[in-house]
């Protein structure tokens, strides 16, 4: 997909992402991105929060850093 929305990089080496474009992929001030390169692209990607035991992205807390489902949650606390 192609927005044809260019951007300079600053002295720093950052770039800004349009806000229509932080809209669509619901991406926000602090949200962690990946950046990876395929082929010749170089890929950003939003990193959505993982629970640390079995993977999940449903119910998703920050717990000491670490994501934690509402599953494995429960599971710790009996």
């Amino acid at each position: 997909m192609e927005s044809g929305i260019a951007r300079k990089i600053d002295d720093l080496g950052r770039i800004v992402i349009p806000a229509e474009t932080r809209r669509l992929f619901n991406i926000r001030e602090g949200d962690q991105l990946s950046i990876s390169i395929e082929g010749s692209a170089i890929v950003l990607q939003k990193l959505e929060n993982t629970c640390i035991f079995c993977g999940s992205t449903d119910s998703v807390v920050s717990f000491h850093g670490k994501g934690l489902c509402a599953v494995c949650k429960s599971q710790l606390s009996k």
